[in-house]
């Protein structure tokens, strides 16, 4: 039951980053960046306080998957950051959760996995999903720049899923020291983009966003993480499927209650697609007929 909690809790605080990031006075690069080193140095006091060490054997040994899942980590971060600016928390949150389905989708070229069928209906619901969302935006001023933040989220879940299939070649190392060392390579490799393209703008931060950008830093990263890897340890692959939808709907939620954001119905129909094909797909309870199941004869 701890295990649940932990993991539910950091759905719930991953679920709501977008509030946060609306009221941070920077560009999505800076937060990204300020995300990255507060975030790196909360695990970096965990992990003294806990007397953990990270190996820096296995780190020598999967540098290049690291390096670059570490970027994919930061690139998933900016595009994130920017949708939240460009559209509504739920468009961005339904857009980004396209990440499973291309995951999916390269499944069988980068880890050589089958796809079967059920897993091909559920990308073509998906998809469906995707087209009302995308579709019922409008032409309209504000179409166009909901069109645009959909733009930036199917970018970040183009950028999350290359990190998610990037993890499964890293071996031999716990999500925690995997975790510390992606938010330090990708702060690090953030930082000499983010002074190019910003100069020193980052250092003119209004004192309105320091305490958001302080719980982004802390809470969302260093807590969440914590949370995340903390819970998911003993927790059955089911589980984790099942209770990962918590950060969307929390999201959702929070769109639609709180910020009383615009959804229409067909927008709402294409979000049901979507989640409930990606939850489908990831749960192995739930099996298609057998009939269904078979490829026609030739």
């Amino acid at each position: 039951m701890k295990s649940k909690i932990q993991f539910l809790l950091s759905m719930i605080i991953f679920g709501t980053i977008g509030v946060f990031v609306r009221y941070i006075d920077l560009s999505s690069s800076e937060i990204a960046l300020l995300r990255g080193l507060i975030g790196s140095l909360f695990l970096i006091t965990v992990m003294f306080m806990v007397k953990k060490k990270v190996s820096w054997a296995m780190v020598k040994v999967n540098a290049l998957f690291l390096l670059f899942s570490s970027i994919a980590l930061g690139g998933n971060w900016i595009f994130l950051f920017q949708a939240y600016k460009h559209t509504t928390i739920s468009n961005t949150t339904l857009s980004y959760y396209f990440a499973p389905v291309f995951v999916m989708i390269l499944s069988p070229f980068v880890l050589k996995e089958k796809l079967s069928t059920k897993k091909i209906i559920c990308i073509g619901v998906a998809m469906l999903g995707m087209l009302l969302i995308v579709g019922n935006s409008g032409v309209s001023t504000s179409g166009l720049d909901d069109l645009i933040g959909i733009g930036y989220g199917l970018m970040a879940a183009v950028f999350y899923a290359s990190l998610m299939l990037l993890n499964k070649f890293i071996k031999n190392m716990d999500g925690l020291e995997i975790t510390l060392i992606q938010l330090g390579t990708a702060s690090l490799l953030l930082m000499p983009y983010v002074f190019f393209t910003e100069k020193l703008s980052i250092l003119e931060v209004t004192s309105s966003s320091i305490p958001f950008i302080l719980i982004l830093g802390i809470v969302h990263t260093g807590i969440g993480f914590l949370l995340f890897f903390s819970g998911m340890q003993k927790l059955k692959g089911q589980s984790i499927a099942s209770l990962s939808y918590i950060d969307p709907i929390t999201s959702l939620v929070i769109s639609a209650g709180v910020l009383q954001e615009p959804m229409t119905f067909v927008q709402m129909l294409g979000g049901i697609l979507l989640l409930g094909s990606t939850f489908v797909s990831e749960n192995n309870s739930i099996k298609f007929p057998k009939r269904l199941m078979k490829t026609p004869a030739k």
